[in-house]
């Protein structure tokens, strides 16, 4: 999250934000246990950038436009998001 630009209070989550993730169970199968600790967004505003990137859309709550990785980039299958800022309309 970036600190300058806040949406009624709170930070606004960009393309390049760095994103805790909590509760990722280790879905891959193999002898070394890989839980997703990133997340690659794949919508982002096409019109709307914080400084100089483009902010993250989400439609709703739930399962994210997104590709939760492994720390050797595995993909884990997408995010799940537990809120979104309603106020703000991007495209």
């Amino acid at each position: 999250m970036q600190p300058r630009v806040l949406v009624s209070g709170q930070p606004v989550a960009t393309m390049t934000s760095q994103i805790l993730v909590t509760g990722c169970p280790f879905t891959i199968p193999g002898p070394k246990p890989q839980p997703c600790l990133t997340i690659k967004w794949l919508m982002p505003a096409a019109r709307v950038l914080v400084t100089r990137q483009p902010a993250i859309v989400q439609p709703a709550p739930g399962t994210g436009p997104g590709v939760c990785l492994s720390p050797e980039q595995i993909p884990n299958g997408p995010p799940l998001v537990a809120f979104v800022q309603p106020r703000v309309i991007a495209t």
